[in-house]
């Protein structure tokens, strides 16, 4: 049997592409519906897919007119309203271990994990931005040495309030007169750098076991601590030789820990597909075509930290200097050399593609051209899977499930249907 492919999606407001709420058809007004993201879910759930994931963040930057409110709803309350109206897909959210309290979190995961019946996820994040430090008595971001070292106590408490009684202890016994067998439950009684908590937490682990740990840091702090506490991982890579440097430097950070147990890699793919090659282009450049320049041209001087206003747009990207000269964040500047020297595109044509989804693997085609490079991913073992970040919704999803799934499932690469039932037996953990 073939290896197999996983898929889940990261829904993000009307879609990842900057311009997708312009689009004719786009649902902006549907922003905070709950039916709205109910109705995405059946989409991926009639697409066999392993997960739902939403971001999050903790801040309204409400600097302009074209600010998407994308997380007006509370993940953790969205999941829980799709799980109602799904019975396969698993369920992932974003929890801060910078912000959030961990006792509180435990209790609203362990409650995702009982009812959606284990297919509760989390995705641990430090978050990113001094204005969401203000909105939690802070006046700044800690640095971030210190968001990781705090992570990884938030992480480990986690477990331990995960399973700190189980459900077996709740027996329940009107005969005798008992409705816990509380010999199993003890206080936990950590006593942390950043947290004491006495526990046990309210909730009982589930038969389902812990909710599944997910990671997104590139960080060599970040990827130490997907070494010692996830399941899984979500990776950002614009081609094959960032997708393989990022594997190499995740099996380094397993060794340094001595784990054994592998850790799954979900890269973020964007998709245009169409029954043709001119049909996929026709539809990024739809969206191209509605790109506000001025903000995608301040983004991109953010990432490469360098004055734009005199370039030209229909010109190529003139000559920066390598990432070993940049100064700033590298990580996002060494994606927009890639992206340069792999499209050698104009001024326009890059910010069409850090549009969407800001460099991660994006793939323009029909669904065989598409589904040729998803697999050749998958043989050569730098992704287990990819984390679809569709530009518009639900128009884009609604073409991977159509095009790019059958011809997945054609390939014996993907579920034809679900023959488990819980987000860690999707997983195979």
């Amino acid at each position: 049997m073939k290896k197999q492919m996983h898929v889940g999606i990261l829904i993000y407001g009307v879609g990842h592409h900057l311009a997708a709420w312009k689009m004719p058809d786009s649902q902006i007004e549907r922003l905070g519906d709950i039916s709205y993201y109910q109705q995405l879910a059946k989409t991926c759930e009639r697409g066999k897919f392993d997960t739902i994931f939403f971001a999050d963040n903790q801040a309204l930057n409400a600097t302009h007119d074209q600010v998407m409110p994308a997380m007006w709803l509370d993940p953790i309350v969205n999941l829980s309203a799709i799980s109602q109206v799904t019975e396969h897909i698993g369920l992932v959210s974003t929890i801060s271990g910078t912000f959030m309290n961990p006792y509180l979190s435990a209790r609203q995961m362990l409650s995702l994990q009982h009812i959606s019946k284990g297919r509760a996820g989390w995705n641990l994040v430090t978050s990113m931005t001094d204005e969401e430090a203000m909105n939690h008595s802070m006046n700044n971001l800690p640095n971030h040495a210190d968001r990781y070292k705090k992570a990884r106590e938030f992480g480990q408490l986690m477990n331990q309030l995960f399973t700190s009684w189980s459900e077996d202890d709740f027996i329940c016994d009107k005969q005798n007169e008992q409705i816990i067998d509380h010999k199993n439950i003890r206080p936990i009684n950590h006593e942390g750098e950043h947290f004491n908590v006495r526990g046990p937490l309210s909730t009982p682990n589930s038969k389902y076991g812990k909710p599944v740990a997910m990671q997104a840091g590139a960080s060599d702090q970040g990827l130490k601590l997907a070494a010692e506490q996830a399941d899984a991982v979500y990776s950002v890579s614009w081609n094959k030789k960032q997708a393989k440097r990022y594997r190499d430097r995740l099996d380094d950070a397993i060794s340094s820990v001595n784990r054994t147990r592998p850790i799954k890699v979900f890269p973020g793919l964007v998709t245009y597909v169409g029954h043709t090659i001119e049909e996929a282009y026709d539809k990024k450049q739809q969206l191209d075509d509605l790109l506000d320049i001025e903000s995608s041209l301040k983004m991109l001087e953010f990432f490469i930290q360098q004055d734009t206003s005199q370039w030209n747009l229909d010109d190529k990207v003139p000559e920066l200097p390598p990432v070993e000269e940049f100064t700033g964040p590298k990580g996002r500047y060494e994606t927009v050399l890639e992206i340069i020297k792999d499209k050698d595109p104009t001024v326009k044509e890059l910010l069409g593609y850090l549009a969407a989804g800001g460099g991660h693997l994006t793939l323009i085609g029909t669904p065989k051209t598409i589904v040729d490079e998803m697999e050749q991913w998958l043989n050569e073992g730098i992704a287990d899977g990819f984390n679809l970040m569709p530009p518009t919704l639900p128009n884009s999803l609604d073409d991977f499930v159509e095009m790019i799934i059958p011809e997945l499932q054609s390939r014996g690469l993907f579920r034809e249907d679900y023959d488990t039932k819980t987000l860690r037996e999707h997983f195979g953990i």
